[in-house]
């Protein structure tokens, strides 16, 4: 489990990559978590907007699923940096009020399922809707979403 997880958005792939060794900082507009697992999440997200429902998708439903592709090769550090795939990036950015709502409460029951009395403490709902207006900016300035954490 990632201790520290910042959504951010970058112009590119490259201006990621750039990101590896202190993190996105303040010159990103971005959204800082804790204690989750950034990929699956990612894969969780895509899944939800391809295959709606309140439910939380079964564990080998979610491995089986599409999961996000590195931008910098994971080295023995724990850092890790993720691009969202586009199409996740333009439903979280055309994403309802509702929709946010029922994906946050689909990945507070698995989180909580999951990971019991050590789950984040972070504010689900609030961290969609934050990774949503980062979505939003990426769709109208051209940029892309990504997720470094460690």
């Amino acid at each position: 489990m990632a201790h520290d997880i910042v959504f951010f958005l970058a112009a590119d792939d490259e201006t990621a990559v750039a990101t590896r060794l202190r993190g996105p900082g303040e010159a990103f507009e971005s959204v800082t978590c804790h204690f989750i697992e950034p990929d699956s999440a990612i894969a969780e997200w895509d899944m939800y907007f391809q295959k709606p429902s309140a439910e939380a998708p079964p564990v080998d439903q979610l491995l089986g699923w599409a999961w996000p592709e590195w931008v910098t090769a994971p080295l023995n550090d724990g850092v890790e940096v993720f691009a969202l795939p586009k199409r996740l990036t333009r439903e979280l950015a055309n994403a309802s009020s509702a929709e946010l709502e029922e994906l946050a409460g689909r990945w507070t029951t698995r989180l909580r399922a999951e990971d019991g009395d050590d789950m984040t403490d972070d504010d689900l709902l609030a961290v969609l809707q934050g990774i949503a207006c980062l979505a939003a900016s990426a769709v109208n300035a051209g940029g892309c979403l990504y997720s470094w954490s460690f």
